[in-house]
């Protein structure tokens, strides 16, 4: 049995709640090459695959074109979110260049800008889902999702009362307007690949 075997064990024969933190040492020995995220206090560990690291690969390089190499920008890093127990690893995440970490040493979701999410076969539910609403009530003004899968990507703006109020949504191989937010530039998904 595993340290790993040992903490889920541990975690399933505990009744009581636990904090984020908790969560997240018992489950530092994840193994290599896995993203975990704690949503709605349910624990998801994915493996990153070629095609999710080349698009998430492609927006950073976006970003880092049009502010600067020392443009804050974050891929798989933990920021807790609204909602009970939401200790997101976004794919992408811009923060505002003032922003600053909390007193436990964490970057804050209000001076989150901007996230991306790349569809993984086994936790897309969770992007589509109780992500993108936690995104809304956190007030993130633009999310972008990357689905390989269907071969889309679909941009949220001008979130209100919990949910994105604007969707518009393109074919990989579409440029995604970004103009009109505070990413303000043009992404290109012509090398986007596809599951």
């Amino acid at each position: 049995m595993t340290a790993l075997d040992e903490r889920r064990i541990e975690m399933a024969e505990n009744n009581d709640e636990r904090t984020l933190d908790e969560m997240f040492q018992w489950l530092e020995s994840a193994p290599e090459g896995f993203k975990v995220e704690i949503v709605e206090g349910a624990v998801f560990m994915s493996p990153q695959r070629d095609n999710h690291w080349d698009i998430i690969r492609r927006i950073v390089r976006a970003l880092e074109d049009r502010f600067g190499m020392d443009v804050r920008v974050l891929s798989d890093v933990r920021i807790d979110f609204p909602g009970a127990r939401n200790g997101f690893a976004p794919d992408v995440a811009k923060l505002r260049d003032d922003a600053k970490k909390d007193a436990s040493g964490r970057w804050r979701y209000q001076d989150v800008e901007f996230v991306a999410e790349v569809i993984s076969k086994g936790t897309g539910h969770n992007d589509y889902g109780p992500k993108k609403v936690a995104y809304a009530v956190a007030q993130v003004p633009v999310l972008l999702i990357a689905d390989p899968y269907q071969g889309k990507v679909h941009l949220y703006t001008d979130p209100k009362d919990g949910d994105y109020t604007t969707e518009t949504t393109v074919t990989f191989g579409t440029d995604v307007d970004l103009t009109r937010t505070p990413v303000g530039l043009t992404l290109t998904t012509s090398d986007f690949p596809r599951e």
